[in-house]
């Protein structure tokens, strides 16, 4: 058995949305490369220019990355693209496979966020937008993925959500909707991808500050954690590598909500709160 450290040696990932260090994806990242796991990371940094919370320096972000490596040989590759664009997740997995010489492991982290809105103010080009990121590309990443794989043990896929089915996300319906897709969709996924040896599962994170929340959000949202705080990136990525591992190899078709308890029921009498 190999050394927890070593566990994912000679294993390649491709991970999307890694773009900054508060984010999931770069928690994802940095759990796999301590592993030995060989990385190609994709990115969109105009839609973090776009966020309230702004984009990190991506030459900083891989170069910490690669310090986290744990062989001399280990690879970190990286990728700007926009999902959205047709041809895109396709185009991904076969640079990911040409540059890492076979693909295992597949997170679709990546998101559309903004541009967004309640019942009444609903647009088709904004519902569009939603669904070319937040569904239609994860569904070809998946397929493209497929593909690719070449049938050798060690074949897994991780989507993620938001938690919608459990309580309203207010003002974020085409969000909602889009994300809702694919934790509907993950039963029929798996349950094709098995036929090849793959396991398919479906993270929802919860409420966890990877740089969106205001202060007062984040105070809002604690009490109704048991543990008193909002979840922390590194929260749903230790989840995640569990899944991608050995360990993890009879877990599929699931929707895993790894929220550390959040009781939506709970909230404080105050709704005074800003998302920002």
């Amino acid at each position: 058995m190999p050394s927890v450290e070593q566990s994912l040696r000679g294993r390649a990932a491709v991970i999307t949305g890694v773009s900054r260090r508060k984010g999931i994806g770069f928690a994802v990242a940095s759990r796999l490369a301590a592993r030995g796991a060989d990385l190609f990371l994709t990115h969109h940094r105009p839609h973090d220019l776009d966020q309230p919370w702004g984009a990190d320096d991506l030459g900083e972000l891989l170069t910490e990355l690669r310090e986290i490596c744990v062989r001399p040989d280990q690879k970190v590759v990286d990728a700007a693209v926009d999902l959205a664009i047709g041809g895109a997740p396709e185009e991904v997995l076969e640079r990911a496979a040409g540059e890492l010489g076979h693909i295992d492991i597949l997170v679709c982290n990546h998101a559309r966020s903004g541009g967004d809105g309640a019942l009444g103010e609903l647009t088709a080009d904004m519902l569009d937008a939603h669904w070319a990121v937040n569904t239609r590309s994860s569904l070809l990443l998946v397929q493209a993925f497929a593909a690719q794989h070449d049938g050798r043990p060690g074949g897994r896929v991780v989507l993620l959500t938001s938690g919608q089915e459990l309580g309203p996300l207010p003002g974020e319906v085409a969000y909602a909707a889009a994300k809702a897709a694919l934790a509907g969709i993950t039963v029929t996924l798996a349950d094709q991808l098995a036929d090849a040896g793959i396991t398919l599962n479906t993270v929802n994170p919860g409420p966890v500050d990877t740089g969106w929340m205001t202060p007062e959000l984040a105070r809002y949202l604690a009490p109704m954690v048991p543990f008193g705080r909002v979840g922390e990136p590194d929260d749903p990525a230790r989840l995640i590598e569990w899944l991608v591992s050995d360990e993890g190899r009879w877990m599929t078709g699931q929707v895993l909500n790894t929220e550390g308890g959040f009781a939506r029921w709970r909230a404080p009498a105050s709704a005074d709160y800003s998302e920002g």
